[in-house]
């Protein structure tokens, strides 16, 4: 997993790292990165014409820099300076030195790249009225951006835009992830992201706020599996109670999903067991929690509706000394019986949209990981936020953020599936916080590889899911062959 920081412990690594260092060299690695990824946007160099958005702090001097080196490559580089009496003096002297152009903004003429370097991570609230007409002329361009650290008017610590800020194709993250760059609105404007060691590792403390990504899949967060010596009820049994008469399709769903997390069975308690068997004749029913059978997890709300017999299985589950995931219609019963949550004694993972989420916890505001890491606090539960851009927070203020973005899955009965999902991961044995981490990563992943087809539909998501899954699962094989590592089925390394 890849750690990402607040702007002040960065700032605070930056300060440590250049005290060791000789004057610019850190702004000299900044600029090199810059102009290789420029080039590599471009596709060539000589002949190739890129326009500079310069600001008067740092980022404005790797732009200039990366601009000196740009020109003696044979680039055509013009410079406009948001601010020309606080540009970066040295930056402005190497670009002209090398052959480039300070300019207006009514004499960037024609161009195949921008480059932004007007704002950095010290920036705050809306691009000052002065930058205005530059960030507008760049999300005017038909020329791609890349944005130097952060694109311009984008919150570095919280994602959120108050105003225009610039769209980057690509955005280069100097030294360490910034979580305005992963989350909200900035996760939309930062487009592909690299992350360019300048060094500061040593420096930065350990960090309350990961990004999960595939390798943590395939490696030390592998997906639950069946060993040689399992049997159905050693890789756990996930309940779920969900669906109505009114709404068998949240119970197939999201039994459905429950299905693939790596249990060795699943339990249904509802009344929409004839539909469930119907499709998925290896799911055991019952028509209520209560003569439902031992589970490792729960599963609750998805299609639930709010009748007293809702209650009473919201109680019932919540009483219950295994992990739970409450979704959709679970937690719109827990908005008046939050005490409920107080009383519980095993985890609880709570899974809201933004609708769902203020009903329970109250307004989000711009700073999501904040407002989700209160919600986990003040509840005792694991929270996942969704969104283009999920967040998970324990109640220990540690936050997981999602990788993958998929728009697709706004969908009816999206969430169905990741609930189902998740209470499976959980009876498999994943701890909360990774259950749902990972649960987003996979419903996100089948969602981009449903939408690679066409249009989506939730129940699209199911085979997607179990490909996704087939996949990882392929990965780790060949991970453990190349280590010798015992695989599954036979308990032997692979090749034995």
């Amino acid at each position: 997993m890849q750690g990402v920081w607040p702007v002040s412990e960065i700032r605070a690594a930056e300060r440590r790292v250049l005290a060791g260092l000789p004057d610019g060299a850190l702004m000299a690695r900044a600029a090199r990165a810059v102009t290789v990824e420029a080039v590599g946007m471009l596709g060539f160099s000589y002949g190739a014409r890129v326009v500079l958005l310069v600001g008067p702090g740092d980022n404005g001097g790797d732009a200039l820099y990366a601009g000196a080196e740009l020109s003696r490559r044979g680039v055509a580089v013009r410079a406009v300076l948001a601010d020309p009496a606080k540009a970066h003096p040295g930056g402005l002297a190497a670009l002209r030195a090398a052959g480039g152009r300070q300019v207006t903004l009514a004499e960037a003429g024609p161009h195949d790249l921008i480059v932004d370097g007007l704002l950095g991570i010290g920036a705050r609230g809306p691009v000052r009225e002065s930058f205005v007409p530059l960030v507008r002329w760049s999300l005017n361009s038909a020329a791609p951006v890349l944005s130097v650290d952060i694109a311009s008017g984008v919150d570095p610590d919280t994602g959120a835009v108050a105003g225009p800020a610039v769209r980057a194709a690509t955005t280069l993250c100097m030294g360490a992830l910034k979580a305005g760059l992963l989350v909200g609105q900035g996760r939309v404007h930062t487009g592909r992201l690299r992350l360019i060691d300048l060094g500061l590792a040593p420096e930065l403390p350990e960090p309350r706020l990961h990004r999960l990504e595939r390798a943590d899949l395939v490696g030390d967060l592998r997906l639950p599996a069946p060993g040689p010596r399992d049997d159905k009820y050693t890789r756990g049994v996930v309940g779920v109670a969900a669906g109505s008469q009114a709404y068998p399709g949240a119970a197939q769903l999201c039994v459905g999903a429950a299905r693939l997390g790596g249990v060795g069975a699943v339990r249904y308690a509802g009344h929409a067991a004839a539909e469930v068997v119907r499709r998925w004749p290896e799911v055991i029913v019952s028509d209520s929690v209560y003569r439902a059978g031992r589970v490792q997890a729960w599963v609750l709300g998805p299609g639930l509706g709010d009748t007293g017999e809702a209650v009473e299985s919201l109680r019932q589950v919540l009483a219950s000394e295994v992990a739970v995931v409450i979704d959709a219609d679970g937690l719109n019963l827990l908005v008046e019986r939050r005490e409920l949550l107080a009383e519980r004694t095993e985890a609880t993972v709570l899974t809201p949209h933004d609708r769902e989420f203020e009903r329970l916890f109250g307004e989000i505001g711009e700073d999501r990981i904040s407002a989700v890491r209160r919600a986990a606090a003040d509840t005792g539960a694991t929270v996942l936020l969704k969104g283009f851009a999920t967040i998970v927070a324990e109640p220990s203020g540690h936050c997981y953020l999602n990788p993958v973005g998929a728009a697709a899955l706004a969908t009816a009965g999206s969430g169905d599936v990741l609930a189902g999902l998740i209470g499976s991961l959980l009876a498999a044995g994943l701890r909360p916080g990774l259950a749902a981490a990972t649960g987003a990563y996979l419903h996100a992943a089948a969602g981009a590889r449903a939408a690679a087809a066409g249009p989506v539909v939730a129940g699209d998501l199911l085979g997607a899911l179990r490909e996704e899954i087939g996949a990882l699962r392929e990965e780790i094989g060949a991970l453990r062959a190349g280590t010798g590592e015992p695989c599954e089925t036979t308990g032997q390394p692979r090749g034995v």
